[in-house]
């Protein structure tokens, strides 16, 4: 049972400043001394780590989509263990969610499952008496939704604040704040969004910094926390990676030849597993639960930095390389020749590799003309248009991470392509937006551009573990 006090941080569209509001309450919170744990709705990987930097502690996603609506309560009670208050950042608008799914994956959904009061900010820039019916649709909309308080973003002026406070008195749905435009702590965008942190970490500070002291000026913390603490108990007991990783009593048993076999625990293995993950600025798209689940199945996880490191982590069993921006620094990635083959030479000797969008970049030939690992026979280069959604997916092809007919949900966003799309072994048949076969499937490597979470699956760690090679 979780009685963290929490409340979600929602809007009507994206767009109305949703991050802003959300990071700036979190870092608020956390400099009057309260352990905050921060929340991300959907599959994002980049509001987190301005969330992580404003409140101390890992950011994590709720995902109804790749997870399950049934892990959402679980997931949060696992990340906000131990904290005084949670915070939430929404998706898109309140009541979005996965396309031609209803209210799955949406914000609304999530908010329900949690039993968690919504805070909607509004963006006010272009409108007064209006702002009241906005609010009031929102909140009846959907009865199970407890819209509980706005903050009002963009405000012009004293006197445009009071014109929407006093449209909204008749509302039932309190203001809770009110900031006034503020260019100075905007964090720039590119082609998938805000720039992530570890690209610009001092300048981030700065910003977050920025956030915390408009939104702890223009906000009533102390009646957000106040509304926080109104939500009602979350039952069910916390995810817990040790115990998802552990396989079926009747898969112990059984070995794939249908024989029976006693359980082997990591630590009678032979020797230290140990799962080199790509990081730095290059690579920072990674569910925290990737490592943790990795972790429990037995393997030591080590992060590098390909845009540095010469060398894999010495010892290294197995390469995770996950999503972010190869394309913004495929020279410097090129450049990096020694790691370049040593990636290649792990991959060659039959090692699992897990490379996820731009991790499959990465082990292309080459990325925009700029000479990758050569390990997967396909070059990428940067497209105008960008792919984005979710996939309902069936892996064709045995591989390190699952057997064939394994069924997993995963998230499509870039602004690349890849040619061929598939090797003769392909990783996964995706059902939407059309039906078609991708990724590469060839010894150890495993390399698709689809995002997957594997607190979905966590069978997925430990078979990756289970072949990794030992030293």
């Amino acid at each position: 049972m979780s009685s963290v006090p929490r409340l979600v941080v929602a809007a009507p569209s994206s767009g109305s400043g949703k991050t802003t509001v959300a990071t700036g309450l979190m870092a608020a919170f956390a400099a009057r001394g309260l352990a905050v744990s921060p929340h991300k709705v959907g599959p994002d990987y980049i509001d987190p780590g301005y969330h992580a930097l404003a409140t101390g502690r890992v950011g994590r996603n709720l995902d109804s989509y790749l997870c399950g609506t049934e892990l959402i309560g679980p997931l949060f009670a696992h990340g906000a263990r131990g904290c005084d208050l949670a915070v939430v950042e929404g998706v898109m608008g309140l009541y979005d969610g996965a396309a031609g799914e209803g209210e799955l994956a949406s914000t609304a959904q999530v908010a329900k499952l949690l039993r968690a009061p919504v805070v909607l900010v509004v963006d006010a820039s272009s409108q007064s008496r209006s702002v009241a019916a906005l609010v009031h649709g929102f909140a009846s909309w959907d009865p199970e939704v407890r819209v509980a308080g706005v903050i009002l973003n963009k405000v012009g002026s004293d006197r445009h604040e009071a014109m929407l406070r006093e449209a909204l008195d008749a509302s039932g749905v309190p203001v809770l704040g009110a900031l006034r435009r503020a260019p100075q702590v905007g964090t720039p965008s590119r082609h998938l969004g805000l720039v992530p942190v570890a690209e610009r970490r001092a300048e981030a500070v700065e910003a977050v910094a920025a956030l915390a002291a408009q939104v702890g000026a223009g906000c009533d913390l102390d009646a957000l926390f106040a509304l926080a603490r109104g939500a009602g108990a979350l039952p069910g007991a916390a995810w817990d990676a040790a115990e998802a990783v552990v396989p079926s009593a009747a898969a112990r048993r059984t070995a794939p030849d249908g024989t029976a076999r006693p359980p082997t625990p990591p630590e009678a293995s032979g020797g230290v597993r140990r799962v080199a993950v790509a990081g730095g600025p290059a690579f920072t798209f990674s569910y925290a639960e990737h490592a943790e689940l990795l972790t429990a199945a037995g393997a030591e996880v080590v992060v590098f930095d390909p845009l540095r490191d010469e060398r894999l982590p010495a010892g290294t069993g197995g390469l995770v390389i996950g999503g972010g921006f190869p394309e913004v620094y495929a020279p410097e990635l090129s450049a990096n020749e020694p790691l370049r083959k040593a990636v290649a030479e792990l991959a060659f000797a039959g090692a699992p590799v897990a490379a996820e969008c731009a991790g499959l970049l990465y082990l292309a030939r080459e990325l925009d003309g700029q000479p990758m690992c050569g390990v997967v026979d396909a070059t990428a280069r940067m497209h105008e248009r960008l792919t984005l959604g979710y996939r309902d997916a069936v892996a064709v092809s045995d591989s390190v991470l699952a057997a064939a007919g394994t069924r997993m949900r995963g998230h499509e966003f870039h602004r690349t392509v890849v040619e061929p799309g598939a090797g003769p072994a392909p990783a996964w048949g995706v059902r939407a937006p059309e039906r078609r076969v991708e990724g590469f499937v060839q010894s150890g490597v495993h390399a698709s551009y689809l995002h997957t979470h594997w607190a979905s699956e966590p069978g997925v760690a430990r078979r990756f573990v289970e072949r990794c090679l030992t030293s």
